[in-house]
């Protein structure tokens, strides 16, 4: 379980493809303080768990195995060596919730359609799939690259944001452009609450 609170943009270091699975290696400097095999971290919204921890100087490389299930329905896919990475170790128990309950379990891929900066801020629109725009309400909660933020609008085929300097200076958003693929995990009380409406309308 992650809150949606990124921690650091890490740095991809190696994509190796083997028989087994694709090696994905990320450069932490944060996310890698105390990290242990095993661990869950949230790599662009995506769990993900350590399998291997190396030194580089001050910070860590951190190596991932994806099953080809999780590199063909997330945005890592269209990663490479060099790009940055939304990167959250998983909630403690005594931690704060400073976002919205995010399980790093990605609904489906959006499209940026419109990414400007406006005054001091930034403007970001996503085309979404219909299984995900479905739980996107206006001032709700939604997880776009594992960084949880409010929506401002929504439409028929896409939804708004505003992104504050803060957050466009510490994440991999600086790094994205019209087109690319951004990871969307719908909030989760919204799929409970349809379940739960679907089950008594059948009785």
């Amino acid at each position: 379980m992650f809150t949606g609170i990124v921690e650091e943009a890490g740095i991809i270091e190696t994509i190796k493809t083997t028989a087994r699975a694709i090696e994905l290696t990320v450069r932490a400097n944060v996310c890698g303080r105390g990290v242990k095999i095993g661990d869950s971290i949230s790599v662009n919204g995506c769990c993900l768990t350590a399998v291997k921890i190396s030194a580089r100087g001050k910070a860590k490389l951190i190596r991932f195995d994806l099953l080809q299930e999780s590199w063909r329905l997330t945005n890592l896919q269209f990663a490479k060596v060099g790009s940055r990475v939304n990167l959250e170790r998983s909630l403690r128990a005594n931690g704060s919730l400073g976002g919205h309950f995010v399980t790093g379990h990605v609904d489906g891929l959006g499209k940026i359609i419109r990414w400007e900066k406006l005054g001091a801020d930034h403007v970001l629109e996503i085309a979404a799939p219909p299984e995900v725009l479905r739980y996107v309400i206006h001032k709700g909660s939604i997880a776009l690259d594992g960084m949880s933020l409010t929506v401002a609008s929504v439409g028929k085929k896409n939804f708004r944001i505003w992104i504050i300097p803060h957050t466009f200076e510490v994440t991999a958003l600086r790094e994205r452009k019209v087109g690319d693929a951004v990871n969307l995990e719908a909030d989760m009380l919204g799929k409970y609450v349809e379940k739960i409406l679907a089950a008594r309308g059948k009785k």
